[in-house]
């Protein structure tokens, strides 16, 4: 089996989980949008006679592609417009192809850094953003491993940090002295660096001794495989693996809090985020992105995105990501 079709059934086998539910009460909400053309090069769009056509290019965080991908499925419905979505990481889409100007999206599990934005205007890419979502990044463990329920920041860059514990028994003493079998994302995610800005701590290095990979369900396998093994990824794929791992409570100083959707959107837990979708400025001006940014921010403050496995945007958010958009766009 080739490596990208893995990827694929992967992803079809989350979204059947987590997202398709969600998807498809999307399609009953669908409208057509749009007055005719692509909007500009209309490349691998077909028309639609007076209805929308072309195409929009989406890549990036592969904890927001379950909301991208069920989005772009409930837009494509009522709309001949072909919308692709691919799970590149949140660095690998910014520097791959958000910022020389291939793709028109970018979801983003953290802001975008000033390097990517110069490398975006050195090619006349002008990154528009929409914070979209919120997460509860997640630290899991195989359902064996008993001993711990709980965790602290400062015992989890100990395990995750260069040079950092090997074993168990080097973070506590009670714990057993075997050695971590350690699972995250790969360098390019926006997860991975998260983590290692906002956990691992800016004095350290995170450890190379983890399997690295793009696919969260490939963490989620490896610790499910593995009795002494410890990875971490977007809350939505502990949602829909709860029967496969064991997610870890965090103490952050105020007690032990479990991640859940929750304890992300009141603040209480220590490792919530928010998610972002950036968008070109100049992809802004096809009727086809339009349309759609358009139908995804509306239906951003959703329950969909919850039955997906993250914190809608407020009302508040939701408001004002379509005033920046209609100011950007023009309209």
């Amino acid at each position: 089996m080739s490596q990208e079709y893995a990827r694929s059934v992967s992803r079809r086998a989350f979204l059947t989980s987590a997202g398709a539910a969600g998807a498809l009460a999307l399609a009953g909400c669908t409208q057509e949008t749009g007055d005719g053309g692509d909007g500009g090069d209309g490349g691998g769009g077909s028309s639609g006679g007076d209805g929308l056509s072309g195409q929009v290019i989406v890549k990036g965080s592969s904890t927001v592609f379950p909301i991208s991908d069920a989005f772009a499925e409930a837009f494509m419905e009522n709309n001949d417009v072909n919308v692709t979505v691919d799970s590149t990481g949140t660095g690998g889409g910014f520097a791959n192809h958000f910022c020389p100007g291939e793709s028109d999206i970018n979801g983003a599990s953290r802001p975008i850094k000033d390097s990517e934005t110069e490398q975006c205007g050195s090619n006349d890419v002008e990154p528009v953003e929409f914070q979209i979502a919120g997460d509860a990044v997640t630290m899991a463990v195989n359902n064996d491993a008993d001993w711990v329920d709980c965790v602290t920041p400062d015992e989890m860059s100990q395990i995750w940090r260069e040079d950092g514990a090997t074993k168990w028994s080097d973070v506590r003493s009670e714990w057993p002295d075997e050695e971590f079998t350690l699972f995250g994302p790969a360098s390019t995610s926006g997860t991975f660096d998260w983590f290692n800005e906002n956990i691992i701590g800016e004095d350290y290095r995170h450890t190379t001794r983890h399997q690295p990979t793009e696919e969260d369900e490939q963490i989620v396998q490896g610790i499910r495989d593995n009795p002494h093994a410890m990875g971490y990824f977007g809350f939505a794929y502990y949602k829909s693996n709860s029967d496969l791992v064991t997610a870890l409570e965090v103490d952050g100083g105020q007690g032990c809090t479990a991640p859940s959707l929750p304890n992300a959107k009141d603040g209480s837990y220590p490792m919530a985020r928010p998610l972002y979708l950036y968008v070109s400025e100049s992809a802004l001006q096809r009727d086809a992105v339009y349309e759609f940014v358009k139908f995804y921010l509306e239906r951003a403050e959703t329950d969909n995105v919850q039955d997906i496995g993250y914190v809608p945007s407020s009302t508040e958010q939701r408001d004002e990501n379509l005033s920046k958009l209609e100011e950007v766009a023009g309209k």
